[in-house]
């Protein structure tokens, strides 16, 4: 049950919260309308969860850890849709507001061809784009072991984007590590816009997640791989992980590279592939587990991602990680 907060247009949901949250996340969840055709044809919609930080606490949930997502959903049926799939997942929600003034953010995806897919969004004016600090302060304050935000979530509105740095400031200066994943989103901002914030947003994050073609939004315009990993390190990000796809990944720490080879699957659908591989990376963090196993656990929750339908539907419970990991193979140059 929800009871009114002190704000007539907001509500809490009141389902139960201890303490003890491992991994925080803040941001957006879409409400997914898949279509196994083109959209203008018309015929059947599933509906789905979507959102890359409520993939990552998702994965996080399925290994066992405790996964709490904050944000915003609409005060309807398909804001009280979002809840349930998280809770069915095991996501602490204790902390979301329901809003009852704004629409829910959706996502519409069509399948054109046996592997491409088209999404188009309608987020603008959502419940999840109204984010503010307010909403932040107590599930921060509550202690958890890490605090992820991806790239999408600043770009949703002014606010959002003051919440996402009120956080990481928070969370850095309260000695929570930070985990920034860039996801850049065209539709969403321009690459000048996304520098201009997430460049220093990546100084306070203890890990920063990015595809190669990504990382000048976090080191400034023209910078190589090399140069750009440099100076994040320089910055103080103790790790710089670089998601390769089909080829693996790269860790860049001040110890040297890691390189891990991909899992081969075949793939099904990439959708929610890199929130995968975050939330294995950060599993493997939270499991003390070293930078070349915490890897090899990123690449397995990728390849699960990436050979089943849907963003988050196929990642695995901890005692499936074995069926598709096998020897991944790694290799560090210092």
């Amino acid at each position: 049950m929800s009871a009114r907060s002190t704000d007539p247009s907001e509500r809490i949901d009141q389902t139960d919260g201890p303490g003890g949250i491992d991994l925080l996340t803040v941001g957006e969840a879409l409400v997914s309308l898949r279509s196994p055709g083109p959209l203008a044809g018309g015929g059947t919609l599933s509906m789905h969860l979507a959102g890359a930080e409520s993939n990552v606490a998702i994965g996080l949930a399925r290994l066992g850890h405790r996964a709490a997502w904050v944000g915003r959903v609409s005060d309807d049926e398909l804001g009280e849709f979002v809840l349930r799939q998280l809770r069915a997942e095991g996501v602490d929600t204790a902390a979301v507001r329901r809003d009852p003034e704004r629409p829910p953010g959706l996502m519409f995806l069509e399948r054109r061809t046996a592997d491409v897919s088209r999404v188009r969004y309608h987020r603008a004016g959502s419940a999840g784009s109204a984010l503010t600090v307010e909403d932040l302060r107590a599930p921060l304050a509550a202690g958890p072991r890490l605090l992820h935000l991806t790239g999408v979530t600043p770009a949703l509105s002014d606010s959002a984007r003051e919440a996402a740095s009120w956080a990481v400031r928070t969370a850095a200066g309260a000695g929570i590590p930070v985990c920034l994943d860039v996801n850049y989103r065209a539709g969403l901002w321009s690459r000048e816009t996304a520098r201009a914030t997430l460049s220093p947003l990546a100084g306070y994050a203890s890990v920063v997640v990015a595809s190669a073609d990504e990382l000048d939004l976090v080191a400034g315009p023209g910078a190589d791989e090399a140069d750009a990993v440099a100076g994040l390190l320089r910055r103080g990000v103790r790790t710089v992980l670089v998601k390769l796809g089909a080829d693996g990944a790269r860790a860049y720490t001040g110890d040297g590279v890691t390189h891990v080879a991909a899992v081969p699957v075949t793939a099904v659908d990439t959708v929610g592939a890199g929130d995968a591989f975050t939330a294995g990376y950060l599993s493997g963090h939270l499991d003390g587990l070293d930078l070349v196993d915490r890897l090899r656990r990123a690449v397995t929750l990728g390849a699960f991602a990436v050979a089943g339908d849907g963003d988050w539907e196929g990642l695995p419970r901890r005692d499936e990680l074995s069926l598709i990991a096998g020897s991944v193979a790694g290799t560090t140059l210092r």
